[in-house]
């Protein structure tokens, strides 16, 4: 699979993801948008959210969230911080960023997809959000300058490059000393079977993308971070796994039993050392 078809593949499934949300339909991480199935409780992305923190948003907003954790909640994000969500979707995590660090601070959404790009500013419009930018651009190739971010948070994104060690080599460049990367992924733990790893439309549902949690703090650290911490938020099941990878060409019931524990959702912390 070339980083190309990857690329493409995601690309195509979030856009379809913006366009369902756009008309008021929800797609999960993990999900096909173009499943009927779609009332199902998705294990990845269901209950991520506060309803006092889902409430204060554009309903749309809410919608296109694809995430598998909640960043701005487990940041510890402070008014007057710079903060920059990879892969910002439809802004959620962005909005509830710039609530979090005030009108002092700015929160900058950054992701590829035309589609997401105007739902994020449609819904940083209605939310009448001043302190938010929304970039276009890619999570290996971060248009900003050095040193000029205080946190980076992501969520269900990182996972989706084809090259992750480039992603944390440009989290790291941009961010400032002392600077602190907190973001939500989707982790594995032990061997994962070849035909999840290997299909294409899974690089979209979050799954055959997933680094496993001693290569993640391996990248981490070679990109020159410290204080590498990965925390299971959500461990997912054999249940649970035959809802992420159903409308996949693949043996469902076979392949449930043998991810069972080895998927889960994390909060993943680091630092760039220095001091701000």
């Amino acid at each position: 699979m070339s980083d190309s078809s990857i690329k493409e593949i995601v690309r195509e499934k979030y856009a379809e993801a913006a366009i369902k949300a756009g008309s008021g339909g929800s797609c999960g991480c993990g999900t096909s948008c173009c499943s009927t199935e779609g009332t199902a409780k998705n294990p990845v992305t269901s209950d991520l959210y506060s309803a006092i923190e889902a409430g204060s948003l554009p309903e749309k907003a809410v919608l296109a969230s694809l995430g598998c954790g909640n960043p701005t909640a487990l940041a510890e994000l402070k008014a007057g911080e710079v903060v920059l969500d990879l892969g910002s979707g439809g802004g959620i995590d962005v909005l509830l960023s710039a609530k979090r660090v005030g009108p002092t601070g700015k929160a900058y959404g950054l992701d590829m997809t035309d589609e997401m790009l105007a739902l994020a500013r449609e819904n940083q419009r209605q939310a009448g959000a001043v302190n938010v930018e929304f970039l276009k651009g890619e999570i290996e190739a971060i248009p900003l300058p050095d040193s000029s971010v205080d946190v980076i948070i992501s969520n269900c994104v990182i996972n989706l490059s084809a090259d992750k060690s480039q992603v944390l080599r440009e989290a790291f460049r941009v961010l400032k000393a002392g600077g602190r990367f907190a973001v939500s992924d989707v982790v594995t733990r032990g061997d994962i079977p070849a035909p999840i790893r290997k299909d294409v439309l899974a690089w979209a549902g979050c799954i055959a993308g997933a680094l496993d949690e001693d290569d993640y703090r391996a990248k981490l650290a070679a990109a020159g971070f410290v204080d590498i911490d990965v925390e299971p938020t959500r461990i997912y099941r054999a249940e649970d796994a035959r809802g992420f990878l159903v409308n996949k060409d693949l043996d469902v019931d076979a392949l449930a039993a043998q991810v069972d524990g080895k998927i889960f959702s994390a909060f993943v912390r680091a630092t760039k050392p220095g001091t701000v």
